[in-house]
C-alpha cells in the first residue's frame, strides 16, 4: 500500500479526490474532462491514490468508475489536529499576553 501522505501531496491528486467527495461515483472519461491532460495521465494518478486506498474502482461494461474511499485520510486528519491544537493554545496564549499587556 502507497503512503497516503504522498498519494495527497499532488494537486492534481487532491483535486481527483475533492471531486470524489462530491459524488457518488465518476467515470474515468468525467474525471479526464476536467484536467488539461491526457486519459493515461489522470489514470496514473487515480492508480496511486487506489495504490493508497483512497479510490475504489468497479467496472461497469467497458467503462471504469471511480469512488473516494475516504478512510486513510482519517491519519492525515489525526496528524493535522495535533498542530490545530498546538496553535489553537499558542495563539491562546499570545492573546492572554497582548491583553495583559494592554490592560
Amino acid at each position: 500500500m502507497r503512503d497516503v501522505y504522498r498519494a495527497v501531496a499532488d494537486p492534481t491528486r487532491r483535486r481527483i479526490l475533492r471531486m470524489l467527495a462530491e459524488v457518488d461515483e465518476l467515470p474515468l472519461h468525467e474525471i479526464v474532462a476536467q484536467f488539461p491532460m491526457g486519459r493515461t495521465a489522470v489514470a496514473k494518478h487515480l492508480a496511486i491514490l487506489k495504490e493508497a486506498g483512497l479510490v475504489i474502482d468497479r467496472k461497469v461494461g467497458r467503462e471504469t468508475r471511480y469512488r473516494l474511499n475516504a478512510a486513510p485520510l482519517r491519519e492525515i486528519q489525526e496528524w493535522l489536529s495535533f498542530y490545530e491544537q498546538f496553535w489553537t493554545q499558542r495563539l491562546d496564549r499570545l492573546k492572554e499576553l497582548v491583553e495583559e499587556n494592554n490592560g
